[in-house]
């Protein structure tokens, strides 16, 4: 859990021993962490619209927030992931591309875009909505990290990670949050699962695209996979 805290999140928790059955354990507990900071980003969009904030405007700050409070890992994954796979090389020249600290016009508007379009859902939402959206978004990194998925370098923490989760475990935890998300949308019971099914099926299509293209699994893979799932689980949630 430590882990799980300390690699998810801006908290500045002691992570204990770290080695791959740990990695593994922590990687299983993500859609926990996704709860939690959902939880708190929920609560904090609801007391902004409490206060009197446009909607539009407490959804953009409780974006912000949710940037700040996982440092900005997870959006920087996203970018530096788009910009290597639309460079449209291979292998080793696209994980360069990838370690570079600037962000390209790919990386540029993918951030654009998904901010904009979580700020957008949640002004749509009410709280539950927001909660599954980060729970999605964490239950990515677990279907990321599920054995059978290598990592495309042999260091770093793709590497630490990759191939950690039993199979089992990922099915187990999805199964809870989709049970999860059935209240979130109301009168439709078939909606919340079925946008936790869209974000996951969108994942496993970005991750067979990395395993060809770059050969595995990196960190800046598991944030993408991440901001993928948050964005369209909330997309799918506000359609009507």
């Amino acid at each position: 859990m430590r882990l799980a805290v300390t690699t998810l999140t801006v908290l500045p928790v002691r992570g204990g021993r770290v080695d791959r059955p740990v990695a593994a354990v922590a990687m299983g507990l993500a859609p926990l962490i996704g709860a939690l900071l959902g939880v708190v980003l929920a609560g904090l969009n609801e007391g902004l619209r409490a206060l009197g904030a446009p909607l539009l405007v407490a959804a953009g700050i409780t974006v912000a927030a949710g940037a700040l409070f996982t440092r900005g890992l997870h959006l920087d994954g996203l970018a530096d992931t788009v910009d290597a796979l639309g460079s449209y090389r291979s292998g080793p020249a696209a994980l360069e591309i990838m370690k570079k600290p600037d962000i390209g016009p790919f990386g540029v508007v993918a951030l654009a875009a998904t901010v904009l379009i979580q700020a957008a859902s949640i002004a749509a939402l009410g709280w539950w909505p927001i909660v599954i959206g980060w729970t999605a978004g964490r239950l990515a990194i677990s279907l990321a990290c599920r054995r059978g998925v290598p990592s495309a370098r042999p260091g770093g923490l793709g590497a630490m990670v990759a191939s950690t989760v039993p199979t089992l475990a990922v099915v187990s935890v999805a199964a809870v949050v989709l049970a999860a998300a059935i209240p979130a949308v109301p009168g439709r019971p078939w909606q919340g699962p079925l946008a936790v099914v869209v974000a996951l099926g969108a994942v496993l299509l970005l991750l067979r695209h990395c395993t060809r293209r770059l050969g595995g699994v990196t960190g800046d893979v598991l944030g993408a996979c991440a901001e993928l799932g948050t964005t369209l689980t909330l997309i799918t949630l506000t359609l009507r």
